[in-house]
């Protein structure tokens, strides 16, 4: 998969992936190995569908967090998106043995 790595000191996170992109708020982040395959592991799901409808999901299963009560954090880390991607980061091998959609296991 093809990515391009940029660094934008005002990034208000850490990292995020906007495809074909992965940003970073710093330098030395963009060759972080667990950021930049968790940030991987997001450009996979947006391949999958088709880019577009990945954001229009993601805000979706965020929007919803919040209106259960749960707190900014607490949304995100529901985000089945990022429940899949927290919980393979730290596997090397992972993004070669993935299936397809599999972020949709990780929806509750």
């Amino acid at each position: 998969m093809r990515y391009f790595r940029l660094v934008i000191p005002m990034l208000p996170v850490t990292a995020m992936a906007l495809f074909p992109f992965v940003l970073f708020d710093r330098h030395d982040r963009a060759y972080d190995q667990i950021l930049l395959r968790h940030e991987q592991i997001h450009l996979r799901q947006q391949i999958e569908l088709l880019v577009l409808p990945f954001y229009l999901m993601y805000a979706y299963y965020y929007l919803k967090g919040r209106f259960k009560g749960n707190s900014a954090k607490a949304a995100y880390r529901a985000i089945p998106f990022e429940r899949e991607a927290y919980l393979h980061e730290a596997s090397s091998d992972y993004l070669n043995s993935r299936c397809r959609f599999a972020w949709m296991k990780y929806r509750k």
